[in-house]
C-alpha cells in the first residue's frame, strides 16, 4: 500500500536534517531524505537544498517535533 508522502523540511543544513530524523524516528515517525544524489553532484558545497518526507497522516505530528525541538521548517501545503 502507497502512502502519500508530504515535505516536512527543506533545507541545506545536513546537521538539521540528521537532528530532524532522529527525533522523528525516535518517536516513530518514519520519515525520507530526498534530494541526498544531489549533494553528490554539487560536491558537497550546499547548494542544493534537501527534503525531509513524512506520510501524510504523520505531518501534523511531525511538525509538532520540529516545533517542540526549534527545528525551523517552512509549510508548504
Amino acid at each position: 500500500m502507497l502512502f502519500p508522502m508530504k515535505e516536512l523540511l527543506r533545507t541545506n543544513d545536513i546537521t538539521a536534517i540528521a537532528f530532524a530524523k532522529a527525533i522523528l524516528q525516535g518517536e516513530g515517525i518514519d520519515c525520507f531524505e530526498m534530494d541526498v544524489n544531489m549533494s553528490v553532484l554539487e560536491g558537497g558545497i550546499g547548494i542544493f537544498p534537501r527534503r525531509l518526507m513524512v506520510r501524510q497522516k504523520d505531518l501534523f505530528l511531525a511538525r509538532a517535533m520540529m516545533r517542540d525541538n526549534n527545528i525551523a521548517y517552512e509549510e508548504r501545503d
